[in-house]
């Protein structure tokens, strides 16, 4: 029997943007000629560079507009709005704290807080209930709840996977015929198969019940007869087939949400006013930083001076606010989309535009990490250097004011790996190398940039990262293996035929057909398993104990939600005129109607 893919761990490879590059012809020669200086500074000459045709930003200075201290604000009483907030999020506080033993009315709470994104206000109450709840667990659904009630076992499932309880899958067997299958009566419960569906989502290596339901649930939720559900029900159905739960951003799944919730005769006002303001509020202090941050790259004059470079603050803001979009991470968003906007620059300088040479000088110059090292570059790498340089003094001041100045040296060297897997990477492409899968697998793991985010994501967050989770970030971490192979592999099977018609370095898709022997479907199939074992692994990372507390794991979870978002069909933060507009306004620019 073949070996399986993934003991290899053949999935851990290639970065996030390889293939992003727009080039013509054969891939070893330059398609552009782009005069530049000389390595040798004050010496030049025409180099012969490679240039990828990135559309220019479709935002320019939208957001500008938001860093002035006087920008009008939606909320003309913003004291009046907030105190408004404060005095419905006590009332909500109340809903969750005194439900007199009933357990399905607050698993049903639970859910619709998730769901409307004001969870994040709830978390230690949320938690006390579903304490309680998973200590009576095995009573509840042998007992307590109807043996047909699909939608109830697999809401408490759902909910108390999510908070890391390893609850049984087996539980399911109780919906099953004497022949081992899904009984056909399940069709006609709507509801019911919409929360398996959910359900299967929080699946574990082992589930196999699970697999079984969500094929099952997937063939029926298609086909089902939209006269026969509620209004409410069949878009919910509609839109969790394209983006299950579990797979969704909650600011986005909760901008969606909302309207429905609106429609549902039996909402609850209280919950429903609170979302509203909460997801307005919190838009406009998104909007703030975002103008606080495009004022910032405007300053560094990426369009002039990197003119070879994608220009993606705004998209650049919406990945990074998916990692955390809570108020208390402010300073985090700040870091990490700087961080990432400069990693954006370098990932094209190594990619498209630096000649061997430079590459090699620059590479030298970011392990010094000294302002001398910048000497002997070319003038647009100098450039480089010098803003990069000057982003982690920044972030070395803002950590030194909190006193964490030693989570800086977990961010440099994390850039300084990734800047050598980049190199190496270069090295290879530059000389038309083929690496061999084992020498090929493990750069790739680094050059994803993933784990150069793990670790930086953390420096800017507050107490509950510690020495001990920055050493954690750096190690052989299951999870952040999972958000980076996620990031490659969804890649790769969504763009493949399109690069293939453009030309490109060569793919995962390619690689498996020239090793494995595979045709090119069946290479897409094998890397999408690799995806869906990626999240059996992140799943599994939450169960209890976990290695760190919640709110890291959460960090990496939510790196791999972006990845499912942007790159589900194709790749949204290079081609940024695509859907991920939509996501930018609903975010923001168009608040909720009140």
């Amino acid at each position: 029997m073949q070996k399986p893919l993934l003991g290899l761990h053949f999935v851990y490879w290639s970065r996030i943007h390889r293939r992003d590059i727009q080039r013509k012809g054969d891939m070893s020669v330059p398609v552009s000629g782009i005069p530049s200086s000389s390595p040798n500074k004050g010496t030049c000459r025409a180099v012969e560079r490679r240039w990828a045709d990135y559309h220019p930003s479709i935002w320019g200075n939208y957001f500008l507009v938001y860093a002035s201290p006087t920008s009008s604000m939606e909320f003309k009483y913003l004291g009046r709005v907030e105190e408004q907030i404060e005095g419905l999020k006590g009332e909500v506080r109340k809903m969750v704290t005194d439900v007199a033993d009933n357990s399905s009315q607050i698993l049903h709470l639970i859910d619709q807080i998730q769901r409307l994104g004001i969870y994040y206000h709830f978390e230690r109450e949320i938690d006390e209930q579903l304490e309680k709840i998973h200590k009576s667990y095995s009573r509840l659904v042998h007992g307590v709840f109807k043996a047909d009630d699909l939608h109830m076992i697999a809401l408490i499932f759902r909910l108390l996977r999510q908070q890391g309880y390893n609850v049984s899958s087996e539980v399911f067997n109780k919906f099953k015929d004497d022949e081992g299958k899904f009984r056909q009566s399940l069709v006609d419960d709507a509801r019911g198969l919409l929360s398996l569906y959910e359900a299967c989502h929080l699946r574990c290596h082992g589930d196999a019940i699970l697999e079984e339901a969500l094929h099952f649930t997937m063939t029926h939720l298609e086909s089902i007869d939209e006269r026969k559900v509620s209004t409410s029900l069949a878009k919910q159905v509609k839109h969790a087939l394209k983006q299950p739960l579990r797979m969704g951003l909650p600011r986005l799944e909760a901008r969606y949400y909302i309207p429905i919730y609106r429609e549902e005769p039996s909402h609850d006002r209280v919950l429903l006013a609170l979302a509203e303001l909460d997801f307005n509020l919190l838009q406009e202090q998104h909007q703030k930083e975002l103008g606080k941050i495009t004022r910032w790259w405007k300053d560094i004059d990426v369009a002039r001076k990197f003119p070879f470079a994608r220009d993606r603050i705004v998209e650049l803001f919406f990945w990074i606010s998916g990692a955390y979009f809570e108020p208390e991470f402010a300073m985090a968003r700040d870091i990490l989309t700087k961080v990432t906007s400069m990693t954006s620059i370098l990932d094209d300088i190594y990619d498209v535009y630096g000649t061997p040479e430079e590459l090699a000088l620059l590479t030298e110059a970011i392990q010094k990490w000294d302002v001398d090292a910048m000497d002997g570059l070319p003038e647009y790498m100098q450039a480089y250097y010098k803003e990069l340089l000057h982003l982690y003094e920044y972030i070395g001041n803002e950590l030194a004011a909190k006193g964490r100045s030693y989570r800086l040296v977990y961010a440099k060297e994390a850039m300084k790996k990734l800047a050598r897997a980049y190199f190496q990477e270069a090295k290879w492409f530059h000389t038309n190398y083929t690496p061999t899968l084992e020498e090929y697998m493990p750069l790739q793991l680094i050059t994803t940039g993933y784990g150069m985010l793990a670790t930086t994501s953390l420096v800017g967050m507050g107490d509950v990262v510690t020495e001990h989770a920055l050493k954690w970030s750096v190690g052989d971490c299951k999870i952040v293996k999972a958000a980076q192979t996620v990031s490659r592999l969804m890649d790769d099977v969504s763009s493949h035929q399109f690069e293939q018609e453009r030309g490109h370095v060569v793919s995962a898709v390619e690689v498996l057909m020239k090793y494995r022997g595979l045709s090119e479907q069946e290479a897409g199939e094998e890397l999408q398993k690799g995806v869906v074992d990626a999240w059996k692994d992140t799943n599994e990372e939450f169960l209890r104990p976990t290695a760190v507390p919640m709110p890291i794991l959460t960090r990496m979870l939510n790196f791999s939600l972006v990845m499912d978002v942007l790159y589900s069909d194709g790749d949204n933060y290079t081609h940024s005129g695509t859907k991920l507009k939509d996501y930018v306004t609903s975010l923001f620019v168009r608040p909720l109607p009140m």
